[in-house]
């Protein structure tokens, strides 16, 4: 397993206080990304999934408040393999599981047989704006996401709202996500920050990605009126 970050977190990558991993290698190129050195394959450590099925058991006493272990990246389900092999054995032994993900891995549901809590992006209703900033076009994203709600799985879908991109049309996203049942659904939206800009080594380009109160609140309160449940974390 190829790992370019590791620490706790609490209450941001999923419930309770979490160990945190950062896989390496992504498959998108979101040009807002808050983690640019992470998109390589060949950036951070080869670890032995062993050795981190050992530090996870070790942690037990810090995953407090319903906490446990979470993968993230890059994009953790590149490394689909090794995800399962340490998600099994951690789930096996009692550990709370979550990924972080694109949705883009045509492994997603062979994954989540051991996962207890997926945290999935939905950066855009439109697979062409989609294709054009990231790389990659929503086909996939949109599949995991109908077969989720038809299996009635737990999902907290996160939207990074950034001007310019895709900060535009609530109704879009509502109504699509209004087709399905989403009872077991939690929609999450994420101001557009700079966090990630000063690690860019070529030109970082988002300008101008600042998005206003009012377009969030338009935004929750869309999803509000199509009876979608947003949270905030």
């Amino acid at each position: 397993m190829r790992i370019f970050g590791k620490g706790f977190n609490f209450g941001q990558d999923g419930p309770g206080n979490r160990l945190v991993y950062h896989l390496s290698g992504c498959n998108m190129r979101c040009i807002w990304c808050s983690n640019p050195d992470g998109m390589e394959m060949s950036a951070g450590n080869e670890v032995s999934c062993q050795d981190v099925i050992k530090e996870i058991l070790s942690s037990r006493m810090m995953f407090f408040s319903g906490g446990g272990v979470t993968f993230t990246g890059g994009e953790a389900t590149l490394q689909a393999d090794e995800l399962i092999t340490v998600l099994k054995a951690v789930k096996e032994s009692g550990i709370h599981t979550c990924i972080e993900t694109n949705g883009t891995s045509e492994r997603l549901n062979e994954i989540l047989e051991y996962v207890d809590y997926l945290i999935m992006d939905f950066k855009h209703f439109d697979s062409e704006r989609l294709q054009e900033f990231t790389g990659v076009g929503n086909q996939t994203i949109c599949k995991n996401f109908e077969e989720n709600c038809n299996k009635g799985r737990q999902q907290h879908i996160r939207i990074p709202l950034i001007n310019g991109i895709n900060a535009y049309s609530p109704e879009e996203y509502a109504g699509y996500f209004s087709k399905f049942d989403t009872k077991n659904t939690v929609f999450e939206f994420l101001s557009y920050h700079e966090y990630g800009k000063e690690k860019w080594k070529g030109e970082y380009k988002v300008k101008n990605g600042f998005i206003t109160n009012e377009i969030l609140k338009e935004f929750k309160d869309t999803f509000d009126r199509f009876g979608l449940k947003v949270v905030t974390t």
